[in-house]
């Protein structure tokens, strides 16, 4: 009894890695909300500068939404569900939502 568990594989697997989708983190005007909590948020959970938190709050406030940043879909999820929260815990009615980049 012979076993040969020699193989031989002569064709070539081509593996193909996707990047992950973006999500931008898309911050809603509103009027109850003031712009120093928007500036607050946008600077403490989005990491962006006074500068450009200011900026992007006069944004907002203008032409009714603005983009907080793009992110991968978990790390939108997270920062928009940290938007949400800490604003309905200040008793703010901030709207944050996510869209596919």
């Amino acid at each position: 009894m012979s076993t040969d568990t020699d193989i031989n594989i002569d064709e070539k697997i081509k593996q193909t890695v996707k990047e992950p989708s973006n999500y931008n983190v898309i911050m809603i005007n509103d009027d109850a909300t003031p712009m120093e909590w928007v500036i607050e948020i946008l600077t403490k959970i989005f990491k962006h500068s006074e500068t450009t938190a200011k900026n992007l709050t006069l944004t907002i406030h203008n032409e009714g939404a603005g983009i907080a940043g793009t992110y991968t879909y978990e790390i939108a999820e997270q920062k928009t569900t940290e938007a949400i929260n800490a604003s309905r815990d200040r008793g703010f009615p901030l709207k944050v939502k996510m869209d596919a980049e």
